[in-house]
Formats: C-alpha cells, sequence, structure tokens
C-alpha cells in the first residue's frame, strides 16, 4: 500500500554491513569479502557466482555453524596486490571491472568465466590496484 502520510524512514551511511560467515571459514582483517549463492561470507577466491561486499575490518574464525558469527565488512576503495603476466593490471584499465583471484589480489581477466568480479579499478601504482569494492 502506498503511503498516505509521513512516514519516518530508518536510515544508515551504507558503508559498514556485517554478513553472517560459513561455516568452517576464517577471514582475515583487511581481506576482500564476498558472498556466496547462500548469502554467507568468505574470503574472496576464484570462482563464479560470488559478490563482493568489502573489505573485512577484522579477523574472524567461524568454527561453529554458518551464519553464528558475524564479519564486519566495509565498501569503499582499497589496495590489493595485482595480478601478473596477461592477467596484471595497468593504468590503461583504471575504470574496468577486475576478477578475484584470492582475498588479496585481482586480475585483468575472468579467467574463461572462472572468476567472479572483484569491482572497479580506481588506480594502480607500484603497490597494486586500488579497487572499488562493494555493492553501490
Amino acid at each position: 500500500m502506498a503511503l498516505s502520510g509521513d512516514r519516518n524512514t530508518k536510515s544508515r551511511a551504507g558503508d559498514l554491513f556485517n554478513y553472517p560467515v560459513l561455516t568452517g571459514v576464517t577471514i582475515y582483517a583487511g581481506a576482500l569479502v564476498v558472498l556466496d549463492a547462500d548469502g554467507y561470507a568468505k574470503p574472496g577466491l576464484t570462482a563464479t557466482g560470488l559478490i563482493t561486499v568489502g573489505r573485512a575490518e577484522g579477523r574472524v574464525v567461524n568454527t561453529g555453524a554458518s551464519g553464528s558469527v558475524t564479519v564486519q565488512v566495509q565498501r569503499g576503495v582499497y589496495l590489493y596486490e595485482n595480478s601478473a603476466a596477461a592477467d596484471e593490471i595497468t593504468r590503461s584499465e583504471v575504470g574496468d571491472t577486475c576478477y578475484i583471484v584470492n582475498d588479496e589480489t585481482v586480475a585483468k581477466t575472468d579467467a574463461v568465466g572462472t572468476r567472479s568480479a572483484a569491482g572497479k579499478v580506481m588506480a594502480v601504482d607500484g603497490d597494486g590496484v586500488w579497487v572499488k569494492l562493494g555493492i553501490f
């Protein structure tokens, strides 16, 4: 039903979220974090169908059932390791989508459909690749 009067709509900044963690998973502080098809958080890895949600704000170890602990994740622009050889990202890829190799490395290609998108390349320098992570 549509509004017929004022509504006190709740809000939040939208940069910091908590996600339930998959069982048997350790996510390290600073890791690139993804959600699997069931909505559970885990560290970035080479796989398809993952949704990148951001950077882990602290270490989380889930030795219990899936969802028994959560990880705090922040979206934003973060520095990650660059892939190598034909998958190395260069300044000419700024603005392009990059792809997840693991929880600290991104690559130029999806490796023939085997990698999920990490985010947008914002800059490339001698320290690595600055990537815009999260759902925007």
